[in-house]
């Protein structure tokens, strides 16, 4: 028997589990002895961590090795607080649907078992879980998020409307995210790696061409320009960028440019010639004062 006063002793791996159920494990019903492998669906247990295999659907591919030795020594001095959640796949083999940083963390720390909240689910249903867990607890980048919509809407035959309704998050957010998979493989590393913000990226997209994408990039590493100066530059750089019609406002043959110097020459002043790509087009003849308007009259 023990005082009432008394706190009931814990194991390390055990703590964070009890704090959830707010039971000890031989009091719930909810929990699989360690001893059985009849694992159910639905229920939550502690299994070898050796049984689970990996995500294959886990769309965060980066992981902070500080952050996760971190939460490995959390862990070993407190216990996996929250537990992961596994799909059932035969006896004693699941697979992870969610919480690999703390199965990563488990692992440094050098867990035997973890607790896990066993369930159901098929391979839609595991991409879509990943995805939503990770963006809303787990900060992926932005390439990051971006390839899990694109691999939602392609997999799991969305629309954006679809997947909006689906993940909670705006159809505009999601075009934006989605927008940085059509720039240079380079941009997205940068925004990956984060050298550059999405903020930069969407910037950059507001220039059209790959060589001018990537001068902007290298523009913006090197001089650390914040996102309203990239604004401002893909501004000065439309300005004074001239467009197709502008291009082809002005179309001389070499001929008529050579006619037009001969003129030049005999009248003795400048000429200017515009001619569009249809053939029309006019001569501005250059005067400076009457007078040299009445020679130039009277040559012509």
């Amino acid at each position: 028997m023990t005082n009432d006063n008394e706190k009931p002793k814990r194991r390390g791996l055990g703590r964070g589990l009890e704090s959830i159920l707010g039971v000890n494990k031989t009091e719930s019903t909810t929990v699989i002895s360690e001893m059985t492998t009849d694992y159910m669906v639905g229920s939550i247990a502690e299994i070898n961590i050796d049984l689970i295999e990996a995500n294959p659907f886990q769309p965060r591919v980066d992981f902070d090795e500080m952050a996760l030795t971190e939460l490995a020594v959390s862990i070993r001095n407190q216990g996996v607080i929250q537990p992961i959640t596994v799909r059932k796949l035969g006896t004693d083999k699941f697979q992870l649907i969610s919480g690999e940083r703390r199965l990563r963390a488990s692992k440094l720390a050098d867990l035997k078992k973890i607790p896990v909240f066993i369930r159901f689910a098929n391979d839609e249903q595991m991409l879509e879980m990943a995805l939503i867990e990770n963006i809303h607890r787990e900060n992926l980048n932005a390439i990051e998020v971006a390839i899990s919509y694109q691999r939602l809407i392609d997999e799991c035959s969305l629309t954006q409307e679809g997947l909006s309704d689906r993940i909670g998050k705006s159809r505009s957010d999601i075009t934006n995210y989605l927008g940085l998979l059509k720039l240079p493989a380079e941009i997205q590393v940068a925004v990956r790696d984060g050298h550059i913000s999405m903020g930069h990226a969407r910037a950059i997209k507001g220039v059209n061409g790959d060589e001018k994408q990537l001068l902007l990039l290298q523009k913006i590493v090197e001089n650390d320009l914040n996102v309203r100066q990239v604004e401002a530059l893909v501004r000065d750089m439309k300005n004074t960028s001239p467009s197709k019609k502008t291009e082809q406002k002005n179309i001389v043959p070499d001929a008529m440019k050579s006619r037009v110097k001969n003129l030049e020459a005999k009248l003795q002043t400048k000429i200017d010639i515009r001619r569009n790509i249809n053939g029309k087009g006019t001569l501005v003849i250059t005067f400076q004062n009457d007078a040299e308007f009445d020679r130039l009259i009277n040559s012509l």
